[in-house]
């Protein structure tokens, strides 16, 4: 039984080239994701949702089935992962980043069950989190929460930057155009919503100032915008890189530490294998890297 639930949270993972069952399974998973988003987006077009309603409902029906069998499978075969401690490695699954999407995928439809006649926004709404399902087959998310929280000091001195521009600009702005534009600008709240939206350079055009002073505030607010913009990018950027290179050097040590006799047994591939796929490591990287490290004779 063991070795079942093993192979069984082996084939629902992120498969390798080598497991074929695995990659259709991914495959599999990933397409009804993406129909299950494409369903949802479309049945907000009322033209849309008049003809194709009924199979819109079919499929969602089929969605829910299929990502409930994926969760209980995905839960049951969690157990495997510390021998003798089965709630261990639930409790685990259950409280990651993908335990809980997976359980919100499928929420909305049962609570829907559960208040019949209810119509909640939020809960077709959330239904739409089934697209983050996909990282259970990409790092692209959890690559970017490592990169702001490794940042974590830059992004608290550029967020109190921030805070600074959008408080100076939209009190400036307020005191500048409140009399000329009091349906617009009646307070410095009202002044915020521009402030934020110079400073985020999107710029729609709803709110603009009249005066000269105001006019030279928002030349400023937008300038000041760029370069917040142009700093936050740069952070962001850089963070990326240097997880990039930090993992990288992880899989040369564990390369270099499998090489150290010379030889890769089975277990050692499988590790390595296996730090590829959790670092997002292409073929063509680990191939540099394999370059770089010669075993010792």
């Amino acid at each position: 039984m063991q070795q079942i639930r093993l192979r069984t949270m082996q084939i629902l993972d992120k498969g390798d080239d080598d497991d074929k069952t695995s990659l259709w399974c991914d495959r599999l998973i990933t397409l009804v994701i993406l129909l299950s988003v494409a369903e949802i987006i479309l049945e907000s077009v009322d033209s849309i949702r008049s003809v194709y309603g009924h199979q819109f409902k079919v499929f969602e029906s089929f969605a829910v089935a299929f990502f409930s069998i994926e969760f209980l499978l995905r839960l049951w075969s969690s157990g495997a992962r510390y021998a003798g401690s089965d709630w261990k490695g639930r409790k685990e699954y259950l409280l990651s980043f993908h335990g809980v999407v997976d359980l919100i995928s499928i929420l909305p439809f049962y609570l829907q069950m559960l208040l019949p006649g209810v119509d909640l926004v939020i809960l077709r709404i959330l239904r739409l989190t089934r697209l983050l399902k996909l990282s259970h087959y990409s790092t692209a998310i959890e690559d970017l929460a490592s990169a702001i929280y490794a940042e974590r000091r830059s992004f608290s001195a550029v967020l109190y930057l921030l805070a600074i521009a959008v408080v100076a600009s939209s009190s400036l702005m307020y005191y500048a155009e409140a009399s000329v534009q009091p349906d617009k600008l009646a307070s410095i709240p009202h002044a915020i919503y521009w402030s934020m939206i110079t400073l985020t350079t999107v710029g729609y055009g709803d709110v603009s100032p009249i005066t000269p002073i105001g006019k030279a505030i928002s030349i400023v607010t937008a300038f000041m915008g760029v370069a917040t913009l142009a700093i936050f990018s740069g952070i962001v950027a850089t963070s990326f890189a240097n997880q990039l290179a930090r993992k990288k050097v992880l899989y040369e040590q564990q390369l270099r530490e499998s090489l150290s006799d010379g030889l890769l047994d089975e277990k050692e591939t499988q590790l390595l294998e296996k730090l590829q796929g959790q670092f997002g490591l292409s073929d063509e990287v680990v191939a540099e890297i394999a370059k770089q490290v010669k075993p010792r004779r």
